[in-house]
C-alpha cells in the first residue's frame, strides 16, 4: 500500500446519522457515522476496552456506543461514557480510539492514509473524472485479489479477446458494440474475436507524475477498419478511468487488506441513448444495468484469472513486459518510488523525534546522593532488575 495518500473508501451516501458503518481498508477496521451536524467521522473500530467493534454499535447523539458495554466515543475519538462508573466518573485517558482524516468529494469517502500533518495535500482526481458532466451510477463489491493485479488488469486491454470470449452476455456485447449495421450485429464475434493487436499506442506522464494517460488502438490486423480506440487514464494511488467509443467508466481498486481489493466502479451513461431520455433518472439506468453485469460476470471472470496469478502482489521484475505493457511498467516504478520517498519521510521524522527528545532536559527532582545511585545502580543489576533498561527503552 503507498502511504501518504488520498483513497476513496466507500460512497458518501452509505454513510448516515442514524447508525454506524463499519469498513477494512488498509489492512485495519474502521467505523464511520455523522454527527448531528452530518459531519463525516472516520474512527479505529476497536473498543480499547475489549476489542469489540464499534461499527456493530448504535448512535447516541454526537457519540457512538460500543455494542458490548455502552462505552462511547466522540468526534475526537475520547470516550465520552462509561456506563458501569457511573455518570460523574472520571474517565481514562487511554480510553480512545484513532480518528482518521477523512473527506467528501465527486461522491465518494476519501480516507487520508499516512503520516500525521498540519496541512494535508489536495485530493488527485484527474479531470476527466472531476470534470464529468455525464450522468452515471455506482456500485462497489469486495474481491480476494491484491489491489496490485486488480490495477493491472484494468491498464490494458487486449486480455479481453481471450478472458472475455464464450460467456453468454458476451454475444450482448457482440451484436451492440462490435456488430455492424450492415450485418445487423450478427458479425460481431467475428469482429471481436478477430481483433487483437494494439497499434498507435501512446504514454503520457501528467500533473506532476501522479496521473498517467495511455491510449492506443485495439485493431484487427487483416482489416484495420474493425479497431477499438481506448483511453486509459490512471490517478495514483488507484483510480483508472476508460474511455473508448462504446462505454465510459471509472475504477478505484482500494485495498482492504493484502490479500482483498474493494472495487469501486462508476458507469457513465450511453451517449447513443441520451437523446432518446430526457430524464436523468432514466438515463441512469443502463450504467445501473452495466454495473451488475460487470460485477456478476465480466468483472468474475478476469477474477477467476487473477486468483491464480503468481505472485500475488505485482511489482518490478516478477513480470516479463511486452512493448504494450508500457502503462503497467510505468505504473509499478512509480509505486515503487513512492513507497520509498513515504518510507524515507517516515524514517527521518522518526530521527528527528528521537533527537529532539534526547536533547530534552530531564524533568526536575530532589536532591539524590550519587554514591546511592551508584549502589541502587549495582544492586539493580545484581538483581537482574531489567527498569533501568526499560527507561531508556520508553526514552528512544
Amino acid at each position: 500500500m503507498i502511504p501518504n495518500q488520498w483513497y476513496p473508501i466507500l460512497p458518501a451516501d452509505e454513510v448516515r446519522n442514524d447508525k454506524p458503518t463499519g469498513v477494512r481498508r488498509m489492512g485495519q477496521e474502521l467505523v464511520l457515522w455523522r454527527d448531528l451536524d452530518g459531519n463525516l467521522v472516520c474512527q479505529g473500530a476497536r473498543c480499547p476496552h475489549k476489542g469489540a467493534n464499534l461499527a456493530d454499535g448504535r448512535m447516541k447523539g454526537d457519540s457512538v456506543e460500543c455494542p458490548y458495554h455502552g462505552f462511547r466515543y466522540g468526534p475526537d475519538g475520547a470516550c465520552k461514557a462509561v456506563p458501569a462508573l457511573g455518570s460523574g466518573a472520571r474517565i481514562p485517558g487511554s480510553l480512545r480510539v484513532p480518528v482518521h482524516p477523512v473527506r467528501e468529494a465527486h461522491g465518494l469517502v476519501w480516507l487520508w492514509w499516512g503520516e500525521e500533518r498540519a496541512e494535508l495535500p489536495d485530493l488527485q482526481i484527474a479531470p476527466v473524472v472531476a470534470d464529468n458532466p455525464k450522468v452515471h451510477s455506482t456500485l462497489h463489491w469486495t474481491r480476494p485479489v491484491h489491489y496490485t493485479r486488480y490495477i493491472e488488469s484494468l491498464l490494458e486491454f487486449y486480455h479481453i479477446t481471450y478472458v472475455h470470449r464464450d460467456h453468454w452476455f458476451n454475444y450482448i456485447d457482440y451484436l451492440f458494440l462490435y456488430g455492424t449495421a450492415r450485418k445487423l450485429g450478427l458479425d460481431g464475434k467475428e469482429r471481436y474475436l478477430a481483433a487483437t493487436k494494439i497499434v498507435n499506442h501512446k504514454l503520457e506522464t501528467v500533473t506532476e507524475g501522479q496521473t498517467l494517460r495511455y491510449s492506443f488502438d485495439h485493431q484487427e490486423e487483416a482489416d484495420p477498419s474493425n479497431t477499438t480506440h481506448y483511453v486509459i487514464t490512471f490517478t495514483f494511488p488507484c483510480q483508472v478511468h476508460v474511455q473508448t467509443e462504446q462505454f465510459e467508466a471509472t475504477s478505484w481498486l482500494v485495498p482492504v487488506d493484502d490479500g482483498h481489493t474493494e472495487h469501486i466502479l462508476r458507469w457513465y451513461e450511453y451517449p447513443t441513448v441520451k437523446p432518446f431520455l430526457r430524464s436523468e433518472r432514466l438515463r441512469r439506468i443502463l450504467p445501473r444495468a452495466s454495473l451488475y453485469m460487470e460485477k456478476w460476470i465480466q468483472d468474475v471472470q478476469d477474477v477467476r484469472i487473477m486468483e491464480r496469478q503468481e505472485p500475488k502482489i505485482s511489482e518490478g521484475g516478477v513480470s516479463k513486459f511486452i512493448p504494450v505493457d508500457e502503462l503497467n511498467a510505468k505504473y509499478l516504478a512509480i509505486r515503487s518510488r513512492l513507497i520509498q520517498e513515504a518510507t524515507r519521510s517516515k524514517e527521518a521524522k522518526e530521527e528527528k523525534e528521537e533527537k529532539e527528545t534526547a536533547a530534552a532536559p530531564l524533568p526536575a527532582g530532589p536532591a539524590r546522593d550519587p554514591a546511592a545511585n551508584g549502589r541502587r545502580a549495582a544492586k539493580a543489576t545484581a538483581n537482574g532488575d531489567g527498569a533501568p533498561v526499560a527507561r531508556v527503552s520508553r526514552t528512544r
